[in-house]
């Protein structure tokens, strides 16, 4: 069973030693859309200048079955699954903390084992640190990690990129 990829185009800006640099540029949707004029999001995309996003990559010719050169236009990807997984990890844990630490201070609250409903607003507020320290301890993994690292997937010919 293949899994789902998110590919991304970029150009190769450097080569070292079993590594490769590439650069791509970093897309907003909102210049596509109608509300671009009246959106909050829209105004600050335009605003801001247009980022790239640069990548040192592991690199060997031989894996890939042929030798990159400077400028040529590859295609970099990650699991789709990996990246929901992390999504999900990010936002979920630290908003389930706060939900579950808010709901135990309120329950806390009513015993009479917490004098006042601040002290419950606190422990809620700890259990969203706390998920978001959870969440951050498991993405710095290193098999977790290394299923991030974008993957070079082909190398595009030169007279496609034009």
């Amino acid at each position: 069973m293949s899994s789902k990829m998110i590919e991304e185009l970029a150009n190769v800006v450097a080569i070292e030693s079993e590594q490769v640099v590439v650069t791509s540029k970093i897309k907003s949707s909102c210049s596509s859309c109608s509300q671009v004029d009246s959106c909050g999001s829209g105004q600050v995309a335009k605003a801001l200048p247009q980022a790239r996003l640069t990548v040192s990559l592991p690199y060997d010719g031989e894996v890939l079955g042929q030798k990159l050169a400077i400028g040529d236009c590859v295609v970099i990807a990650l699991p789709e699954e990996q990246v929901l997984s992390s999504a999900a990890q990010v936002y979920l844990m630290p908003l389930f903390g706060l939900i579950s630490f808010s709901a135990l201070g309120q329950w806390l609250f009513k015993m009479q084992v917490f004098p006042n409903e601040l002290t419950a607003l606190g422990l809620g507020i700890i259990g969203g640190y706390l998920g978001f320290r959870l969440a951050k301890y498991l993405q710095k993994q290193g098999k977790h990690s290394a299923s991030l690292q974008p993957k070079i997937i082909k190398v595009l010919p030169k007279a496609s990129i034009a």
